[in-house]
């Protein structure tokens, strides 16, 4: 753990791991069970996943920022019978009674209890230490951000493969960036989030040592990499804006001569961002976009992507299609809907209707990211189709502009978004949350549209522009903009 200095060594994570798999057999948790962990990144939060892992056990991880209502709808939905929890998200955590979550039998309190839950140390200890009788791959069934609507359960077909066969997960990829025995992983995002917790487990396969941030910040995470000797390192884009914006004095401190590979993902990535972040850690720096839902997947490196900017890569996992709305197939170039053929299967849990809506009749499949491809087949990213704004008749994709004010100086986060007009029916606003507060006001908002006027086509750059203390940005990077809309829906600007 990368503040509080605990280690758990591979004899010790294998060790309590099968006592929980074994606690969760005497609990009649077999293969196919169902159980959440509504942890923060906790020193244990590895050896409880393992634990559902190794049993064959579909597990969803719950976002520790949840309040009680968004919590307990993820555990009474996913069908968990068995909660792990801790000291520090007790107040949310004795909330989800059994009123609340029925269907939970087992709450399991880690560092503490509290009513309605028992400690999990003195309930694993004198289980079993050698692996449970019929162990076998177990999968995450991981839930939405929300950030468009109600969080959805993203199920995959559980295989109950023997432990190491038929691997899900990031694997592949790490072997890909050359991630090998010995190595070591950073992991500077929360655990509830599919990526960070599955290049977790994939470092472990690989004989690698994972070293956990409790939670981000810039100049710690360049001082991990020189403390222990990183290999490796999976980031979201604001991560890089957070590191790019400290100071010069304090980025060049640190020796990062043993990072190989940095991948990003999860969000967009300016150019200019990306661009300066190769100038500073050398063509180390890694790209795929994917989702939960394993539609497919694309992968780029720094030599590539420098050739062709702004891409997201080439599908190393299915086949990309660009459809426009009536599923008609678009020429390169032309943005629409990107659809993957040949990647995982998948369903929404308990909505046959947002499954069959997630695939068309020729069995594509689409999260609903707007993008085009190009000539020699690499795929660029416009937007969400959600975010899309039509102000007087003209799409306006708000990435575009975010990515030109993420660059000011005086920026430390935006978001761009469609205001109600009663002319134009939207309008494009900017919400800003600055490097320093005492900038917000007038005169930052001018200097701010004027600067949007110099590098944007004048329909797509803001009109107006609001300011946050911090917006509602996940710690995996994705913005809860449904948030901010929300905000202005109610007064349509005239």
């Amino acid at each position: 753990m990368a503040g509080s200095g605990q280690t758990i060594t591979f004899s010790e994570l294998d060790t309590r791991s099968n006592q929980l798999a074994h606690l969760l057999q005497a609990r009649g948790i077999e293969r196919g069970g169902r159980m959440a962990i509504f942890l923060e990144n906790n020193v244990r939060s590895l050896e409880v996943a393992w634990a559902a892992q190794r049993s064959g056990v579909a597990y969803s991880t719950v976002n520790s920022h949840l309040t009680t209502d968004e919590a307990a709808y993820i555990v009474r939905d996913c069908g968990a019978t068995v909660v792990v929890s801790s000291a520090a998200l007790a107040p949310v955590a004795v909330t989800l009674t059994p009123e609340r979550t029925p269907n939970v039998h087992t709450r399991l309190m880690i560092d503490g209890t509290a009513e309605g839950w028992e400690s999990y140390e003195d309930a694993t200890a004198n289980q079993l230490t050698a692996p449970i009788g019929d162990e076998c791959e177990g999968d995450f069934v991981l839930y939405s951000s929300g950030t468009t609507g109600q969080p959805k359960g993203i199920e995959r077909s559980l295989t109950f493969a023997p432990m190491g066969k038929g691997v899900p997960g990031a694997v592949p990829l790490l072997q890909m960036l050359g991630l090998v025995d010995g190595d070591v992983y950073l992991c500077p995002a929360p655990l509830y989030h599919g990526a960070p917790l599955s290049y977790s487990i994939g470092a472990h396969r690989l004989g690698a040592t994972v070293v956990v941030m409790e939670r981000f910040d810039a100049a710690q995470a360049l001082h991990l990499i020189e403390q222990h000797h990183v290999t490796h390192s999976q980031w979201v884009p604001t991560m890089f804006v957070r590191m790019l914006k400290l100071p010069e004095s304090e980025r060049h401190r640190y020796d990062l001569s043993s990072h190989r590979a940095a991948v990003h993902a999860a969000a967009p990535c300016p150019v200019t961002v990306k661009q300066q972040m190769i100038e500073w850690w050398g063509p180390i720096i890694y790209e795929y976009y994917s989702a939960t839902e394993g539609v497919g997947m694309t992968f780029v490196d720094s030599n590539d992507w420098m050739a062709h900017p702004g891409t997201v890569g080439k599908p190393v996992v299915g086949e990309a299609h660009i459809l426009d709305d009536d599923g008609e197939e678009l020429p390169p170039g032309e943005p629409g809907t990107v659809w993957f053929v040949g990647g995982y299967d998948f369903e929404y849990h308990n909505d046959a209707a947002r499954t069959k809506a997630a695939h068309n009749e020729r069995g594509y499949a689409t999260v609903g990211d707007i993008g085009y491809l190009d000539d020699e087949g690499y795929l660029y990213l416009t937007d969400r189709s959600v975010n899309l704004i039509i102000s007087g008749g003209a799409n306006i994709y708000p990435q575009e502009s975010e990515n030109v004010l993420v660059m000011h100086p005086k920026v430390l986060d935006v978001a761009v978004l469609g205001v109600p007009n009663t002319d134009l029916g939207e309008e494009v606003k900017a919400v800003v949350q600055p490097v320093a507060w005492s900038d917000a006001g007038p005169a930052l908002e001018e200097e701010l549209l004027a600067f949007a006027r110099e590098h944007l086509a004048s329909y797509k750059c803001p009109r107006s522009v609001d300011f946050e203390q911090e917006l509602p940005r996940l710690d995996n990077g994705k913005l809860y903009k449904r948030l901010l809309r929300d905000r202005y829906r109610a007064d349509p600007v005239a």
